[in-house]
């Protein structure tokens, strides 16, 4: 991989670890979303990152029954979109530059395909078990 990229990745890796792990104790931060997004990033870019995080307890609590059982309800799905389309628009309307509009917009298509299209959905049986 490019050593670029590489670096961006661990980053960005890094910075949703940080992120994910404020979210279990603040309610306005998708944790499960953004240690996905990490586990994603490290899984390609740093074996070692990639194994520290899956012995995090943080990880075990909000990635691993994901991980382990059939996915996430449509449910909770379409909760962990809304919440997090939320917080950010709140951002956009804060802070209010082009910039930032720029960014969060790259980071709800990449929430939306990661959500939507990547993580496995659970089937309707199997949402009654995991409420």
């Amino acid at each position: 991989m490019n050593p670029v990229k590489k670096a961006v990745f661990v980053s960005v890796g890094c910075l949703c670890v940080a992120l994910g792990v404020m979210g279990a104790f603040l309610p306005v931060l998708p944790t499960t979303p953004l240690l996905l997004a990490a586990a994603f990033l490290f899984s390609r870019s740093s074996q070692r990152l990639n194994d520290w995080l899956v012995k995090t307890k943080v990880y075990k609590a909000y990635v691993e029954p994901i991980n382990a059982g059939d996915g996430i309800p449509v449910r909770k799905k379409i909760t962990i979109l809304g919440f997090s389309y939320v917080v950010m628009a709140v951002s956009a309307i804060v802070v209010a530059r082009p910039l930032v509009w720029a960014i969060l917009g790259c980071v709800a298509l990449f929430l939306l395909w990661l959500i939507g299209f990547r993580v496995p959905t659970a089937p309707a049986a199997a949402e009654n078990r995991i409420r």
